[in-house]
């Protein structure tokens, strides 16, 4: 099977890769039909994060299954399904709490490396959530997006305690970012103000629900934040970076009492204890637990409620991902999609 794999920072190549195949009676092995590129993989394209010699790459999925394991009961050969970027038995204590990304059992699909024809899904029964039947193609982007980022933004928006009545601000205005305004909308909040510099990233930003855009960034970005509440902060913040500056943006940008719903993968992110302690604000975050809201999200996209595949701005075929990636790393595109 052809699949991405990354040999070095800014090295990333299509070649042939062994096919994927059942290891454990618990797995499943679909046909990819979309694959995507996240921005946590410029992490190792930017030479941020490390690589252990060549790398499959991909943690994003939509497809149809091509074989069971013996132990499979929840999906069968030919269904067309949506899985979590990270694998769960979706039975643990952890799971059954609404954690399924920490789940005792989990495999993080990174080490599979989805950006391929095939990938193999570990813990397939707890994973994958299969859609009413074949979808139709304009709804595979959004499907897609489900997978992690409408997920995760989903996530963030729920931490950040999202609601009727209520303000939020959205740190990021990345695929993640822009889902997280999607996810205020939906879940209700009455006032959703986004922060952005790009013009194309604002104007879906308002698409997606967006009531005010803020430019600031930093110590700056805050204090607009405070000025557009009348001296209180917002209700909640969606962190979606990652940075020591853009996770204190979120939080002085929150209200005391407020809270901090945090899914940008740290890096270097530091928090001195005592500020900390006087800011009185709720941080919630980590690993988003998408399995939780996929039979919702599903839901809300069969129905055409909500459109996430609009994060997509640029769709290559899987030959060439390498330009996905570079196209990407040079903020040309805010998602790239990989088609099969």
């Amino acid at each position: 099977m052809r699949g991405v794999v990354m040999y070095a920072p800014g090295d990333v190549r299509v070649e042939e890769r062994e096919d994927a195949k059942i290891i454990e009676p618990t797995d499943a092995v679909i046909r990819v039909s979309a694959a995507c590129i996240c921005g946590s993989d410029l992490w190792l394209y930017r030479g941020i994060e490390a690589l252990n010699g060549p790398t499959p790459m991909g943690h994003e999925y939509i497809g149809v299954v091509e074989q069971v394991g013996d132990q499979v009961r929840n999906v069968k050969v030919g269904d067309f399904v949506v899985g979590s970027f990270v694998a769960s038995d979706n039975t643990c204590e952890i799971c059954q709490a609404g954690y399924q990304s920490r789940c005792i059992h989990n495999v993080m699909m990174g080490s599979e490396g989805t950006q391929a024809e095939l990938a193999r899904i570990p813990l397939a029964d707890g994973t994958l959530v299969a859609t009413p039947g074949e979808p139709d193609k304009d709804l595979i982007p959004s499907l897609l997006a489900a997978s992690d980022v409408l997920g995760t933004g989903w996530f963030a928006a729920v931490a950040a305690e999202a609601g009727p009545g209520k303000t939020i601000a959205v740190v990021g205005d990345g695929a993640v970012g822009l889902s997280a305004v999607l996810a205020a909308k939906q879940l209700g909040a009455e006032r959703i103000i986004a922060f952005s510099r790009h013009p194309e990233r604002q104007a879906l930003a308002r698409e997606f629900g967006a009531t005010d855009i803020v430019e600031e960034r930093g110590d700056a970005g805050a204090a607009k934040i405070k000025e557009l509440t009348g001296g209180y902060g917002a209700h909640g913040v969606v962190e979606a970076v990652g940075t020591q500056e853009s996770m204190w943006q979120a939080i002085n940008s929150a209200r005391a009492g407020g809270y901090v719903g945090y899914v940008g993968v740290t890096h270097g992110v530091q928090l001195d204890g005592l500020n900390l302690f006087f800011t009185g604000v709720h941080l919630h975050g980590g690993p988003a637990p998408v399995r939780r809201f996929l039979p919702e999200l599903i839901r809300l996209i069969w129905d055409r409620t909500i459109d996430p595949g609009k994060v997509f701005d640029l769709t290559l075929p899987l030959d060439e991902a390498a330009e996905g990636y570079k196209a990407m790393d040079e903020r040309r595109a805010t998602k790239v999609l990989l088609t099969l």
